[in-house]
Protein backbone atom coordinates (compact mmCIF):
# COMPACT_ATOMS: atom_id res chain seq x y z
CA UNK A 1 0.00 0.00 0.00
CA UNK A 2 1.13 3.34 -0.89
CA UNK A 3 1.87 5.81 1.79
CA UNK A 4 1.50 8.72 -0.77
CA UNK A 5 -1.96 10.50 -0.19
CA UNK A 6 -4.03 10.67 -2.91
CA UNK A 7 -4.18 13.75 -4.89
CA UNK A 8 -8.23 14.48 -4.28
CA UNK A 9 -6.87 14.04 -0.51
CA UNK A 10 -3.60 16.68 -1.48
CA UNK A 11 -6.29 19.18 -3.38
CA UNK A 12 -8.41 19.55 -0.21
CA UNK A 13 -5.70 19.81 1.88
CA UNK A 14 -4.40 23.32 3.36
CA UNK A 15 -0.84 22.20 3.47
CA UNK A 16 1.41 19.99 1.32
CA UNK A 17 4.81 18.58 1.81
CA UNK A 18 7.05 19.17 -0.50
CA UNK A 19 6.80 16.44 -3.13
CA UNK A 20 3.01 16.45 -2.57
CA UNK A 21 3.47 20.35 -3.99
CA UNK A 22 5.74 19.17 -6.77
CA UNK A 23 3.12 16.66 -8.32
CA UNK A 24 0.46 18.75 -7.85
CA UNK A 25 2.57 21.79 -9.82
CA UNK A 26 4.58 19.75 -12.38
CA UNK A 27 7.78 21.56 -10.90
CA UNK A 28 10.90 19.23 -10.14
CA UNK A 29 11.60 18.53 -6.09
CA UNK A 30 14.72 20.25 -6.46
CA UNK A 31 13.67 23.68 -8.06
CA UNK A 32 10.89 23.48 -5.26
CA UNK A 33 13.73 22.64 -3.01
CA UNK A 34 15.79 25.63 -4.47
CA UNK A 35 13.26 27.81 -4.49
CA UNK A 36 12.28 27.49 -0.52
CA UNK A 37 16.24 27.44 0.36
CA UNK A 38 15.90 31.00 -1.65
CA UNK A 39 13.34 31.85 0.59
CA UNK A 40 10.68 32.25 -2.36
CA UNK A 41 8.17 30.03 -1.26
CA UNK A 42 6.55 30.13 1.76
CA UNK A 43 6.18 27.28 4.29
CA UNK A 44 5.92 26.47 7.70
CA UNK A 45 8.34 24.16 10.09
CA UNK A 46 7.52 23.77 13.92
CA UNK A 47 10.62 22.56 14.82
CA UNK A 48 14.41 21.86 13.22
CA UNK A 49 13.87 18.26 12.78
CA UNK A 50 10.43 18.37 11.45
CA UNK A 51 8.53 17.88 7.87
CA UNK A 52 8.86 21.78 5.86
CA UNK A 53 4.62 22.41 5.42
CA UNK A 54 3.55 24.47 2.16
CA UNK A 55 0.21 26.41 3.01
CA UNK A 56 -1.14 24.99 -0.60
CA UNK A 57 -3.21 27.80 -2.10
CA UNK A 58 -0.13 30.59 -1.61
CA UNK A 59 2.86 28.28 -2.39
CA UNK A 60 0.46 27.19 -5.82
CA UNK A 61 -0.15 30.88 -6.98
CA UNK A 62 3.22 32.17 -6.00
CA UNK A 63 4.72 29.24 -8.25
CA UNK A 64 2.82 29.99 -10.87
CA UNK A 65 4.05 33.70 -10.22
CA UNK A 66 7.81 32.39 -10.27
CA UNK A 67 6.52 30.09 -13.77
CA UNK A 68 5.29 33.76 -15.44
CA UNK A 69 7.85 35.83 -14.32
CA UNK A 70 10.99 33.61 -15.28
CA UNK A 71 8.49 33.34 -18.76
CA UNK A 72 9.25 36.69 -18.82
CA UNK A 73 12.87 36.43 -19.17
CA UNK A 74 13.18 37.21 -15.51
CA UNK A 75 16.63 35.64 -13.39
CA UNK A 76 15.81 34.43 -9.78
CA UNK A 77 17.71 37.36 -8.32
CA UNK A 78 15.11 39.61 -10.34
CA UNK A 79 11.98 37.25 -9.14
CA UNK A 80 13.66 37.62 -5.66
CA UNK A 81 13.63 41.27 -5.86
CA UNK A 82 9.87 41.65 -7.24
CA UNK A 83 8.63 39.30 -4.75
CA UNK A 84 9.96 40.88 -1.71
CA UNK A 85 8.73 44.84 -3.06
CA UNK A 86 5.00 42.48 -3.38
CA UNK A 87 5.59 42.05 0.42
CA UNK A 88 6.44 38.53 0.68
CA UNK A 89 8.98 38.04 3.44
CA UNK A 90 9.20 34.59 4.18
CA UNK A 91 10.51 35.50 7.84
CA UNK A 92 7.06 36.01 8.37
CA UNK A 93 5.43 32.45 8.02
Amino acid sequence: MSRQRSMEKIQASDYVSIGELARLTGCRYSTLKFYTEEGMLPFEQPEENLTRRFPREEAVARLQEIQRLKAQGLSIPEIKALLETKGFHPEEF
